[in-house]
């Protein structure tokens, strides 16, 4: 029989009655009724002049001519579903994305809009993590990180420089004059870096006494000198948008800290994971923008 004249309907009514045993059952996957799938059937057994099932009803059993075809027609139906699926998939992929929380929340979900709308068929999928990369394992394909280069993939994008320096609520620095004046603050630290006080008082040649509040994570304490709880050390790609909306103020400026934040891709990315660093590339080079507004 010709391609062409391939009863299609019927042979997908006998395949699901056949692989699941049972008309009715056949039906439901379908979508179709009872009636539907046993009229295709007998349609199919008097076009083939065979019998393909045999005993009452509710008791259906493959005939030998059944059992010949049931195994290359399932195949071949896998097969369709296999490859009108991949289509779908690449039509609308998802790229999974790992970059610290911190980070996420406060530089790249604000001007995330702009890559959505320049390309609606690729979804970014984000899971928040600044551990070490392993992409296959971890079913990545990026991750955005912060450290020391030179990286060792070579499939790394750089972003941006860190630079870092103390940021607090304007009104708290409205009468800091120079670096010794913030001894009379409050001094906000944070688990994940612990360093960052002594690091930035080394390189501006200044000594403040210990203490000062410490938070389990980055962004509650960046959360705290938002509220004015205190001066906070903190990389500028972090607090852009609040120096832009005054929400912060950086009395001192910013200073390199010697880290730089990068994208990776594995070395078999995907053409969609190598579209992303190219917007997230030019996104990083591009000019703050006010707080709310996406980059597009």
């Amino acid at each position: 029989m010709k391609r062409g004249m391939l009863p299609l309907n019927a042979l997908r009514a006998f395949e699901a009655t056949a692989r699941l045993g049972r008309m009715t059952d056949a039906a439901d996957a379908l979508g179709v009724t009872y009636s539907a799938v046993s009229r295709q059937i007998r349609g199919l057994e008097a076009q083939l002049g065979v019998a393909l099932f045999e005993g009452p009803r509710n008791r259906l059993k493959p005939s030998r001519a059944a059992l010949a075809l049931l195994e290359p027609l399932t195949e071949a139906f896998d097969g369709i579903e296999e490859a009108v699926n991949r289509v779908i998939q690449d039509r609308h992929s998802t790229l999974d994305v790992s970059c610290s929380g911190t980070l996420m929340m406060r530089w790249l979900i604000p001007r995330l809009l702009g890559f959505q709308r320049a390309h609606p068929e690729i979804e970014v999928r984000l899971t928040a993590n600044d551990g070490p990369v392993e992409f296959r394992r971890q079913r990545l394909d990026a991750a955005i990180r912060v450290g020391r280069p030179p990286w060792e993939l070579p499939s790394a994008i750089t972003l941006f420089d860190e630079q870092v320096g103390p940021v607090a609520r304007p009104d708290l620095v409205a009468d800091v004059a120079a670096p010794a004046d913030l001894a009379a603050l409050p001094r906000l630290h944070t688990r994940t870096r612990r360093a960052a006080w002594p690091d930035w008082c080394a390189g501006s040649g200044l000594s403040l006494p210990a203490g000062g509040q410490e938070y389990e994570h980055f962004y509650f304490m960046l959360e705290a000198a938002t509220a004015g709880l205190g001066v906070a050390i903190a990389p500028k790609v972090l607090v852009q948008d609040d120096l832009d909306s005054g929400r912060l103020a950086a009395p001192f400026g910013f200073t390199d800290s010697g880290l730089a934040y990068v994208l990776l891709l594995p070395d078999d990315a995907r053409p969609e994971a190598r579209v992303f660093g190219t917007w997230l590339r030019d996104t990083a080079a591009a000019p703050s923008l006010p707080l709310g507004r996406a980059a597009i």
